[in-house]
């Protein structure tokens, strides 16, 4: 595909308050072996999006690289780096250049020997907020995160933007609805969910679908049980072992999917979100007022033997 003419779907929810929609991008791009060219495709695809009237955009986990995480090797740290640092200076000019909030997952670079799966939030200025650090690392056949990544140390936060507060958690997170809850908790309006997931190649097409249909199934639940809108953004495209299976899609406050990407083509999604739904859902179902805090104490514990 041009990169220079990136596809654009536009999808507009039907606004349920007096409030204006705001409009978010989720940018689901293959990646190559040099990270100046996916930087430079990011950054195409990010003015695309903020031209079709994006307000907040969405990168990819890792969107820099290929998933180099299929295999242990020392050199593939090379490609960390800083917080701030090269990356974050380029996109913090292009944030105010367009008046956007960027959500862009990095390969972070805390000291020596010390490095985060990373994603920063900048605001509409350009300034930067602030940064998450992904909590949950896996260690499975092609994703062997835990030799690179040491596991988050700053919680589950949220970040207040221009636009909305959001809350970011990255891939593997999006699988536990701790996470999720205490983002909600702390006000987020938006989970942005930046993805790396993919197909093993001996892996059956019913395999395929099951673990699909539950990795989009799981972030629909997110949106239910807190009220809130769910964003997840995948690669496409195959490297090395794994076929990403694309699908980024966004949900709305009651599991309502807006937008769906290819499985397999790059896409920009552009999807219209009423913040006002979230209020109206959560007068329908008042999950967060019927929790039964009292009661939750052995959340704490590992199992319960």
């Amino acid at each position: 595909m041009d990169e220079r003419s990136p596809t654009i779907l536009t999808t507009v929810s039907t606004p349920v308050s007096a409030s204006q929609p705001l409009k978010i991008g989720l940018v689901q791009m293959s990646c190559s072996e040099q990270p100046e060219e996916n930087l430079a495709k990011a950054l195409a695809r990010i003015r695309q999006a903020a031209q079709q009237g994006a307000q907040m955009i969405c990168l990819q986990e890792l969107f820099r690289s290929r998933y180099f995480c299929q295999r242990e090797d020392v050199q593939h740290f090379l490609l960390a780096e800083p917080i701030p640092g090269p990356t974050t200076t380029t996109l913090s000019r292009v944030a105010a250049e367009h008046g956007v909030v960027i959500v862009a997952p990095l390969f972070e670079k805390r000291a020596h020997g010390l490095f985060h799966n990373t994603a920063v939030v900048l605001d509409a200025d350009g300034s930067l907020i602030g940064k998450y650090r992904k909590m949950h690392i896996p260690d499975d056949p092609l994703y062997y995160e835990k030799f690179y990544f040491t596991p988050g140390d700053l919680g589950f936060q949220t970040f207040l933007t221009r636009y909305a507060k959001v809350g970011v958690l990255i891939c593997w997170d999006q699988w536990f609805p701790e996470g999720a809850r205490l983002a909600a908790l702390s006000g987020a309006q938006i989970l942005f969910y930046p993805t790396a997931i993919g197909w093993l190649d001996d892996e059956a097409p019913e395999e395929r679908q099951v673990q699909h249909q539950a990795w989009e199934t799981i972030q629909r639940s997110h949106a239910i049980a807190n009220g809130v809108y769910v964003a997840a953004v995948n690669r496409v495209g195959k490297e090395e072992g794994l076929q990403f299976w694309g699908a980024s899609f966004v949900s709305d406050p009651f599991g309502r999917v807006l937008a769906r990407a290819s499985q397999t083509e790059e896409e920009t999604l552009i999807v219209s979100c009423d913040l006002g739904r979230i209020d109206q859902v959560r007068q329908q179902w008042p999950f967060l007022r019927d929790r039964r805090i009292d009661a939750y104490g052995n959340l704490t514990k590992r199992y319960l033997d």
